[in-house]
């Protein structure tokens, strides 16, 4: 069995206990068509492969590629892509809209630029499950006014309702990782929760909001929004960004789509 790789981020899942909860919390459906990123050493994978129709597995480590279809290879359902993650064309794999139900140990120090790839792809998916350190997923489902808040929770919160599920101790995994892991559940909104104008705008008024944290929005967003208009938008220019709700910052988007100062890429 090929040993994990300290450069892909990987800690194999290796509790059975927590294997059969992520099942049981998946249910999955014998017509799924379930894509599982990061299968590493296939222990989800044959929790997994009894119980859906089709079972695509992302895998970016050559050597487990080659354990995983070795483990398989009487796996009729089963569909290996040796494939980076974040480069792949999800959509390919969706017969129909919503098709996808996505599940993953995702590795650590990729998960947020992930989350944001699949996001733009979340016309194929109906769910996704995944494995990150608790401490995103205390950030994807933060509220306003929280320290964790901040730009990750309200591009999150737009895209996707948002349940933390349950932590897992670093002992469930090898080899053991330095953080506290915890099951997250995403299910994208069927239509966008408040209407932002034009997504660009909304991207770029939520990357200026918190570019510094410490700062007002009056001066976090000077050069997109003059003060009277933040006052216009019933937000007061003094608040800060981490106070504010996923509807204010969709209300600057509105006026900033409408009335522009600067465009959002300059």
């Amino acid at each position: 069995m090929p040993k994990p790789k300290k450069r892909f981020g990987q800690h194999f899942l290796r509790d059975n206990s927590v294997l059969a909860r992520i099942v049981a919390l998946l249910a999955p459906q014998a017509g799924d068509h379930l894509v599982e990123i990061g299968p590493g050493q296939g222990a989800l994978t044959r929790y997994l492969l009894p119980h859906c129709r089709r079972l695509d597995a992302i895998e970016i480590d050559y050597d487990l590629v080659e354990e995983l279809q070795a483990q398989f290879a009487a796996a009729q359902n089963l569909h290996i892509h040796r494939a980076d993650a974040l480069n792949f064309d999800f959509t390919q794999l969706a017969e129909d809209t919503k098709a996808l139900r996505i599940v993953g140990n995702l590795p650590y120090n990729i998960s947020t630029p992930l989350l944001f790839h699949l996001f733009e792809q979340k016309q194929a998916i109906r769910d996704m499950l995944f494995m990150l350190q608790k401490e995103v997923v205390e950030r994807l489902a933060a509220p306003p006014g929280s320290r964790q808040y901040g730009r990750l929770s309200v591009m999150a919160q737009y895209h996707c309702r948002i349940v933390k599920r349950f932590t897992v101790a670093p002992a469930s995994f090898y080899p053991p990782p330095k953080v506290v892991s915890a099951l997250v559940e995403l299910t994208p909104h069927p239509s966008p929760p408040v209407e932002v104008g034009d997504y660009a705008c909304f991207q770029a008024v939520v990357a200026a909001a918190f570019g510094q944290r410490r700062k007002t929005l009056r001066n976090a967003l000077k050069s997109l929004l003059a003060e009277e208009t933040i006052r216009a938008c019933g937000i007061d220019p003094s608040a800060r960004a981490e106070n504010l709700p996923l509807s204010a910052f969709a209300a600057l988007s509105r006026t900033l789509a409408a009335h522009p100062v600067h465009s959002p890429a300059g």
